[in-house]
Protein backbone atom coordinates (compact mmCIF):
# COMPACT_ATOMS: atom_id res chain seq x y z
CA UNK A 1 0.00 0.00 0.00
CA UNK A 2 2.78 2.31 1.31
CA UNK A 3 4.76 1.17 -2.18
CA UNK A 4 1.72 2.04 -4.44
CA UNK A 5 0.97 5.40 -2.85
CA UNK A 6 4.33 6.29 -3.60
CA UNK A 7 4.45 5.36 -6.63
CA UNK A 8 1.23 7.64 -7.17
CA UNK A 9 2.66 10.62 -5.89
CA UNK A 10 5.60 10.49 -7.78
CA UNK A 11 2.87 10.45 -11.04
CA UNK A 12 1.28 13.06 -9.53
CA UNK A 13 4.50 15.20 -9.36
CA UNK A 14 5.77 14.56 -12.32
CA UNK A 15 2.33 15.86 -13.85
CA UNK A 16 2.60 18.77 -11.74
CA UNK A 17 6.35 19.92 -13.14
CA UNK A 18 5.34 19.11 -16.77
CA UNK A 19 2.85 21.50 -16.83
CA UNK A 20 4.92 23.81 -14.83
CA UNK A 21 8.02 23.27 -17.36
CA UNK A 22 5.18 23.66 -20.18
CA UNK A 23 3.84 27.31 -18.68
CA UNK A 24 7.24 28.25 -18.36
CA UNK A 25 7.90 27.50 -21.59
CA UNK A 26 5.46 29.65 -23.07
CA UNK A 27 6.27 32.62 -20.99
CA UNK A 28 9.66 32.12 -21.99
CA UNK A 29 8.57 32.41 -25.77
CA UNK A 30 6.37 35.11 -24.93
CA UNK A 31 8.90 37.62 -23.75
CA UNK A 32 11.60 35.75 -26.56
CA UNK A 33 8.98 37.66 -28.55
CA UNK A 34 8.69 40.58 -26.81
CA UNK A 35 12.47 40.94 -27.03
CA UNK A 36 12.42 39.89 -30.29
CA UNK A 37 10.82 42.91 -31.69
CA UNK A 38 13.21 45.45 -30.03
CA UNK A 39 15.76 43.76 -31.82
CA UNK A 40 18.01 42.80 -28.63
CA UNK A 41 20.10 39.88 -29.03
CA UNK A 42 18.85 36.64 -30.15
CA UNK A 43 21.71 34.32 -27.97
CA UNK A 44 21.43 36.89 -24.78
CA UNK A 45 17.15 36.84 -25.00
CA UNK A 46 18.09 32.98 -24.95
CA UNK A 47 20.43 32.85 -21.88
CA UNK A 48 18.06 35.54 -20.03
CA UNK A 49 14.73 33.74 -20.33
CA UNK A 50 15.12 30.63 -20.60
CA UNK A 51 16.96 27.59 -18.79
CA UNK A 52 19.72 25.24 -19.79
CA UNK A 53 17.72 22.51 -20.64
CA UNK A 54 16.32 24.48 -23.50
CA UNK A 55 19.55 25.56 -25.04
CA UNK A 56 19.20 23.09 -27.76
CA UNK A 57 16.28 25.07 -29.16
CA UNK A 58 18.61 28.09 -29.12
CA UNK A 59 21.33 26.72 -31.29
CA UNK A 60 19.18 25.99 -33.77
CA UNK A 61 17.52 28.73 -34.17
CA UNK A 62 20.56 30.50 -33.77
CA UNK A 63 22.31 28.94 -36.70
CA UNK A 64 19.01 29.19 -38.55
CA UNK A 65 19.31 31.65 -42.29
CA UNK A 66 16.00 33.58 -40.52
CA UNK A 67 15.89 32.87 -36.93
CA UNK A 68 12.70 35.49 -36.65
CA UNK A 69 10.46 33.15 -39.21
CA UNK A 70 11.35 30.07 -36.94
CA UNK A 71 10.41 31.78 -33.84
CA UNK A 72 8.01 34.09 -34.85
CA UNK A 73 6.60 33.77 -38.39
CA UNK A 74 4.32 36.69 -37.80
CA UNK A 75 7.11 39.33 -37.02
CA UNK A 76 7.98 38.51 -40.28
CA UNK A 77 5.32 38.72 -42.42
CA UNK A 78 4.70 41.92 -40.76
CA UNK A 79 7.96 43.24 -42.37
CA UNK A 80 7.19 41.56 -46.04
CA UNK A 81 6.64 45.52 -47.17
CA UNK A 82 9.67 47.02 -46.44
CA UNK A 83 11.28 45.41 -49.10
CA UNK A 84 11.34 46.96 -51.99
CA UNK A 85 12.85 47.08 -55.37
CA UNK A 86 15.24 49.88 -56.92
CA UNK A 87 15.38 49.49 -60.89
CA UNK A 88 17.90 50.62 -63.23
CA UNK A 89 17.45 53.93 -64.58
CA UNK A 90 15.92 53.75 -68.01
CA UNK A 91 18.82 55.48 -69.37
CA UNK A 92 21.90 55.07 -69.77
CA UNK A 93 23.38 58.00 -72.20
CA UNK A 94 21.85 60.86 -73.90
CA UNK A 95 22.45 61.44 -77.61
CA UNK A 96 22.09 65.25 -78.74
CA UNK A 97 22.50 66.43 -82.20
CA UNK A 98 23.98 70.16 -82.45
CA UNK A 99 22.42 72.72 -85.09
CA UNK A 100 18.97 73.76 -84.47
CA UNK A 101 19.01 71.47 -81.50
CA UNK A 102 20.91 72.72 -79.01
CA UNK A 103 20.08 76.51 -80.23
CA UNK A 104 17.04 77.68 -82.18
CA UNK A 105 15.91 77.32 -85.93
CA UNK A 106 15.08 81.20 -85.38
CA UNK A 107 19.02 81.70 -84.52
CA UNK A 108 19.44 82.24 -88.29
CA UNK A 109 22.89 80.18 -88.38
CA UNK A 110 21.13 77.54 -90.13
CA UNK A 111 20.11 79.94 -92.91
CA UNK A 112 23.52 81.55 -93.12
CA UNK A 113 24.91 77.82 -93.55
CA UNK A 114 22.63 77.01 -96.54
CA UNK A 115 23.64 80.30 -98.42
CA UNK A 116 27.26 79.35 -98.04
CA UNK A 117 26.80 75.76 -99.71
CA UNK A 118 25.01 78.12 -102.42
CA UNK A 119 27.71 79.97 -102.81
CA UNK A 120 30.02 77.20 -102.64
CA UNK A 121 28.37 75.12 -105.06
CA UNK A 122 28.77 78.25 -107.08
CA UNK A 123 31.80 79.53 -106.59
CA UNK A 124 34.23 76.30 -106.12
CA UNK A 125 32.22 74.04 -108.28
CA UNK A 126 31.11 76.15 -110.86
CA UNK A 127 27.71 74.81 -111.19
CA UNK A 128 24.52 76.88 -112.70
CA UNK A 129 23.41 79.15 -109.77
CA UNK A 130 19.80 78.76 -111.33
CA UNK A 131 20.58 74.85 -110.87
CA UNK A 132 21.98 75.02 -106.84
CA UNK A 133 18.98 75.13 -105.10
CA UNK A 134 16.77 72.57 -106.56
CA UNK A 135 19.86 70.79 -106.31
CA UNK A 136 20.74 71.02 -102.78
CA UNK A 137 17.25 70.17 -101.75
CA UNK A 138 17.76 66.86 -104.11
CA UNK A 139 21.33 66.16 -102.56
CA UNK A 140 20.35 66.64 -99.27
CA UNK A 141 17.00 64.56 -99.22
CA UNK A 142 18.98 61.65 -101.55
CA UNK A 143 22.55 61.74 -99.81
CA UNK A 144 21.66 63.17 -95.98
CA UNK A 145 24.15 66.09 -96.53
CA UNK A 146 24.73 68.34 -99.46
CA UNK A 147 28.07 67.63 -99.05
CA UNK A 148 28.10 64.01 -99.73
CA UNK A 149 25.73 64.23 -102.22
CA UNK A 150 27.98 66.30 -104.33
CA UNK A 151 31.02 63.59 -103.73
CA UNK A 152 28.29 60.81 -104.79
CA UNK A 153 27.42 62.02 -108.18
CA UNK A 154 31.60 62.92 -108.97
CA UNK A 155 32.46 66.25 -107.94
CA UNK A 156 35.72 66.30 -106.59
CA UNK A 157 36.99 68.44 -103.97
CA UNK A 158 38.75 68.54 -100.34
CA UNK A 159 36.92 68.33 -97.37
CA UNK A 160 38.53 70.49 -95.14
CA UNK A 161 38.45 73.11 -97.60
CA UNK A 162 34.70 72.78 -97.78
CA UNK A 163 34.30 72.69 -93.90
CA UNK A 164 36.29 75.91 -94.03
CA UNK A 165 33.83 78.01 -96.58
CA UNK A 166 30.13 76.51 -95.66
CA UNK A 167 31.44 76.67 -91.83
CA UNK A 168 34.32 79.02 -91.67
CA UNK A 169 32.30 81.81 -92.31
CA UNK A 170 29.26 81.48 -89.91
CA UNK A 171 27.96 84.41 -87.80
CA UNK A 172 28.50 82.41 -84.64
CA UNK A 173 28.38 85.96 -82.85
CA UNK A 174 24.32 85.16 -83.41
CA UNK A 175 24.65 82.33 -80.50
CA UNK A 176 24.92 83.42 -76.71
CA UNK A 177 25.92 81.68 -73.82
CA UNK A 178 22.78 79.60 -72.81
CA UNK A 179 22.94 79.76 -69.01
CA UNK A 180 19.72 77.70 -68.60
CA UNK A 181 20.33 74.64 -70.94
CA UNK A 182 24.03 74.99 -69.13
CA UNK A 183 22.39 74.14 -65.81
CA UNK A 184 19.91 71.16 -67.24
CA UNK A 185 22.90 69.45 -68.98
CA UNK A 186 25.19 69.51 -65.40
CA UNK A 187 22.42 68.26 -63.30
CA UNK A 188 21.88 65.35 -65.60
CA UNK A 189 23.27 62.12 -63.96
CA UNK A 190 23.97 60.25 -67.06
CA UNK A 191 26.56 60.58 -69.69
CA UNK A 192 25.82 63.00 -72.42
CA UNK A 193 27.57 62.66 -76.10
CA UNK A 194 27.33 64.88 -79.30
CA UNK A 195 26.42 62.94 -82.60
CA UNK A 196 26.89 65.45 -85.32
CA UNK A 197 27.38 65.91 -89.54
CA UNK A 198 29.21 68.69 -89.04
CA UNK A 199 33.17 68.90 -88.88
CA UNK A 200 35.02 69.10 -85.66
CA UNK A 201 35.84 72.81 -85.56
CA UNK A 202 32.22 73.85 -86.20
CA UNK A 203 30.78 71.98 -83.55
CA UNK A 204 33.78 72.99 -81.16
CA UNK A 205 32.72 76.86 -82.05
CA UNK A 206 29.14 76.47 -81.43
CA UNK A 207 29.59 74.77 -77.84
CA UNK A 208 31.89 77.35 -76.94
CA UNK A 209 29.57 79.88 -77.86
CA UNK A 210 26.73 78.74 -76.34
CA UNK A 211 28.96 78.05 -72.78
CA UNK A 212 28.59 73.95 -73.08
CA UNK A 213 32.43 73.01 -74.22
CA UNK A 214 32.26 71.43 -70.73
CA UNK A 215 28.53 69.26 -70.56
CA UNK A 216 29.96 66.39 -73.08
CA UNK A 217 31.51 63.21 -72.09
CA UNK A 218 32.40 62.65 -76.13
CA UNK A 219 32.02 63.89 -79.50
CA UNK A 220 31.03 62.28 -82.42
CA UNK A 221 31.27 64.19 -85.73
CA UNK A 222 32.34 64.20 -89.34
CA UNK A 223 36.07 63.35 -88.63
CA UNK A 224 34.63 60.72 -85.81
CA UNK A 225 33.16 58.54 -88.78
CA UNK A 226 34.76 59.28 -91.43
CA UNK A 227 38.59 58.91 -90.51
CA UNK A 228 39.77 57.26 -93.27
CA UNK A 229 38.02 58.88 -96.09
CA UNK A 230 39.75 60.04 -99.01
CA UNK A 231 38.87 63.62 -100.06
CA UNK A 232 40.07 62.58 -103.63
CA UNK A 233 39.64 58.87 -104.43
CA UNK A 234 38.81 58.27 -107.45
CA UNK A 235 34.62 57.62 -108.59
CA UNK A 236 35.51 54.71 -111.24
CA UNK A 237 33.21 51.95 -110.67
CA UNK A 238 31.05 54.00 -108.03
CA UNK A 239 27.59 52.84 -108.24
CA UNK A 240 24.58 54.39 -106.37
CA UNK A 241 24.59 52.02 -103.57
CA UNK A 242 28.35 52.67 -102.89
CA UNK A 243 28.05 56.33 -103.90
CA UNK A 244 26.27 57.09 -100.49
CA UNK A 245 28.88 55.62 -98.67
CA UNK A 246 31.58 57.75 -99.55
CA UNK A 247 30.56 60.19 -96.73
CA UNK A 248 29.26 58.63 -93.36
CA UNK A 249 26.57 60.59 -92.25
CA UNK A 250 23.24 60.43 -90.76
CA UNK A 251 20.46 59.70 -91.86
CA UNK A 252 21.88 55.98 -92.70
CA UNK A 253 22.86 53.51 -90.69
CA UNK A 254 26.15 52.84 -90.94
CA UNK A 255 26.77 56.76 -89.06
CA UNK A 256 24.88 55.26 -85.65
CA UNK A 257 26.65 51.75 -86.04
CA UNK A 258 30.07 53.45 -85.73
CA UNK A 259 29.11 56.24 -83.27
CA UNK A 260 27.46 53.16 -81.07
CA UNK A 261 30.81 51.28 -81.62
CA UNK A 262 32.86 54.12 -80.68
CA UNK A 263 31.41 56.01 -77.90
CA UNK A 264 30.28 52.38 -76.55
CA UNK A 265 26.62 53.13 -76.86
CA UNK A 266 23.97 50.80 -76.06
CA UNK A 267 20.90 51.87 -78.33
CA UNK A 268 18.13 50.16 -75.52
CA UNK A 269 19.38 52.77 -73.08
CA UNK A 270 20.17 55.96 -74.73
CA UNK A 271 17.73 58.83 -75.75
CA UNK A 272 18.66 60.71 -79.01
CA UNK A 273 17.47 64.60 -79.72
CA UNK A 274 17.88 65.82 -82.55
CA UNK A 275 15.78 68.55 -84.82
CA UNK A 276 15.50 66.02 -88.04
CA UNK A 277 12.47 63.43 -88.44
CA UNK A 278 14.64 61.74 -90.84
CA UNK A 279 17.46 60.78 -88.74
CA UNK A 280 14.96 60.25 -85.66
CA UNK A 281 13.42 57.32 -87.97
CA UNK A 282 16.31 55.71 -88.80
CA UNK A 283 17.27 55.98 -85.03
CA UNK A 284 14.32 54.40 -83.98
CA UNK A 285 15.04 51.61 -86.44
CA UNK A 286 18.31 51.62 -84.49
CA UNK A 287 16.87 50.42 -81.30
CA UNK A 288 17.64 54.46 -79.73
CA UNK A 289 14.56 56.00 -77.97
CA UNK A 290 13.65 59.45 -80.17
CA UNK A 291 12.78 62.85 -79.12
CA UNK A 292 12.12 65.74 -81.79
CA UNK A 293 13.35 69.36 -80.82
CA UNK A 294 11.73 71.68 -82.26
CA UNK A 295 8.35 70.15 -82.73
CA UNK A 296 4.92 70.24 -80.30
CA UNK A 297 3.84 67.16 -81.62
CA UNK A 298 4.96 63.68 -81.91
CA UNK A 299 5.14 61.67 -84.89
CA UNK A 300 5.95 58.09 -86.21
CA UNK A 301 9.06 56.92 -84.61
CA UNK A 302 9.22 60.08 -82.10
CA UNK A 303 8.75 59.52 -78.37
CA UNK A 304 9.10 62.73 -77.11
CA UNK A 305 8.45 66.28 -78.62
CA UNK A 306 9.68 69.36 -77.42
CA UNK A 307 9.27 72.79 -78.94
CA UNK A 308 12.43 73.82 -77.27
CA UNK A 309 15.63 71.86 -75.72
CA UNK A 310 15.08 74.36 -72.65
CA UNK A 311 12.10 71.98 -71.95
CA UNK A 312 13.67 68.60 -71.27
CA UNK A 313 13.02 69.14 -66.97
CA UNK A 314 9.32 69.22 -68.02
CA UNK A 315 8.68 66.38 -70.39
CA UNK A 316 11.29 64.27 -68.88
CA UNK A 317 11.28 64.36 -65.54
CA UNK A 318 12.58 60.54 -65.19
CA UNK A 319 16.24 61.93 -66.17
CA UNK A 320 16.72 63.91 -63.24
CA UNK A 321 16.04 60.57 -60.80
CA UNK A 322 18.58 59.05 -58.88
CA UNK A 323 20.61 56.62 -60.72
CA UNK A 324 20.98 53.20 -58.66
CA UNK A 325 21.56 49.32 -59.49
CA UNK A 326 18.99 47.12 -59.49
CA UNK A 327 19.15 45.67 -55.89
CA UNK A 328 16.91 44.45 -53.39
CA UNK A 329 16.88 46.78 -50.10
CA UNK A 330 15.52 45.40 -47.09
CA UNK A 331 14.43 48.80 -44.35
CA UNK A 332 14.62 45.68 -41.55
CA UNK A 333 17.44 46.26 -39.23
CA UNK A 334 19.61 42.99 -38.74
CA UNK A 335 20.02 40.64 -35.70
CA UNK A 336 22.96 40.39 -34.39
CA UNK A 337 23.69 37.13 -33.08
CA UNK A 338 25.88 36.47 -29.87
CA UNK A 339 28.09 33.08 -29.38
Amino acid sequence: MIFLLFVLASFVNDVVCSLFSFKFLLMSFTLFRFCCSFRRSLFCTANIFFPFHFFPLFVVVSFTDDPIMFLDPWNKMEHEDSYQLVSEPKYECLLFDVDDTLYPLRSGISAQCTKNIIDYMVEKLGIDEAKVPEMCVSLYKEYGTTMAGLRAIGYDFDYDDYHSFVHGRLPYELLKTDHVLRNLLHSLPVRKVIFSNANEAHVAKVLSRLGLEDCFDDIICFETVNPTRDSSVAQDNINAESARTLVVCKPFEEAYEQAFKIANINPQKTLFFDDSVRNLQTAKLMGLHTVWVGASHKTKAIDYALESIHNMKEALPELWEDVKPDVRISEKTAIEVRV
